[in-house]
């Protein structure tokens, strides 16, 4: 029998994926993927550029300022989870000693809330090990892009006065009064939010999402000269609009750094990393 590298590889992914239960469509359009202990349905997003609000503090001349616009770009396919990681998928993992129970006491098919960035990372990691690829958090970059139409940057209140903060911090809070949100803290099950134009469901919901963008502090000058002091200790939050959280926080309505309304509820969805898989099959074969 003669021996067919191409074909060999092909059937290693493919008894690897039925064997992890990570499934892809061979055209590269998104399906629904089923790892042993978890289930994820992934959306596969081209690559592409956008403006995009960037995420911290700013300030000019020790004025704070709105956050300057950069246009971002996605260089790669992004495969991003379709809604959000649920309360049953986010169990096993705490079955398997990997993560801490979460807070809210939801089962089944609602997303898991009451979840720190620690928590969320401990199941990224937990899920890594159990599928051998790679699945992450997204970064503030990636979900504003996942986000589409949905996404919304922090409340801004303008130009600032150190003399006067609380200026500001009222027009932030009269802007955020202003976009009509109201308190909602029952997580519904999931799709209840509807899909964007991407197809990501449930985005600014009321679930606000971990990313693992870590809040940065950014001096300017007026002459364009900027230094930037990222604190990892703190974390971008994304939902109805970006704000900031400590890492340990589960819940929102706790403390945290979180400007006017605090976020309903934590959870979080992962970034699915393509290739990962066949570089861990082969691994184990001794192949690389």
């Amino acid at each position: 029998m003669s021996f067919d590298p191409v074909f060999t590889f092909g059937t290693i992914a493919a008894a690897a994926l039925i064997g992890f239960g990570v499934s892809h469509a061979i055209d590269g359009t998104p399906s629904r993927s089923r790892v042993p202990t978890a289930t994820a349905e992934l959306v596969a997003l081209t690559p592409g550029s956008f403006e995009h609000p960037q995420p911290g503090e700013f300030l000019r001349d020790n004025h704070p300022v709105p956050a300057p616009v950069a246009k971002e770009t996605i260089d790669t396919p992004l495969e991003i989870m379709k809604f959000q990681v649920t309360a049953s998928d986010y169990d096993r993992c705490v079955s398997d000693g990997a993560c801490k129970p979460a807070d809210s006491r939801l089962v089944g098919n609602v997303p898991v809330t009451g979840v720190s960035f620690l928590d969320a990372q401990a199941y990224a990691n937990w899920l890594s090990a159990k599928t051998g690829e790679t699945w992450r958090l997204a970064t503030d970059v990636e979900w504003a892009y996942g986000a589409g139409e949905r996404f919304r940057a922090d409340i801004e209140g303008g130009d600032g006065d150190p003399a006067d903060p609380a200026r500001r911090w009222l027009a932030q809070y009269r802007n955020e009064a202003a976009l009509g949100r109201k308190a909602d803290p029952e997580p519904r099950p999931l799709g209840e939010f509807g899909t964007n134009s991407k197809g990501v469901a449930d985005i600014a919901g009321n679930v606000w999402e971990w990313t693992s963008t870590c809040y940065a502090h950014v001096t300017m000058t007026s002459d364009g000269v900027a230094s930037s002091l990222s604190n990892c200790g703190v974390h971008v939050v994304e939902g109805f609009h970006r704000t900031y959280m400590s890492n340990f926080i589960r819940d929102g309505k706790s403390g945290g750094c979180a400007v006017g309304t605090p976020p309903d509820n934590l959870g979080f969805r992962l970034v699915h990393e393509r290739g990962g898989f066949l570089q861990a099959a082969l691994r184990r074969l001794g192949l690389t």
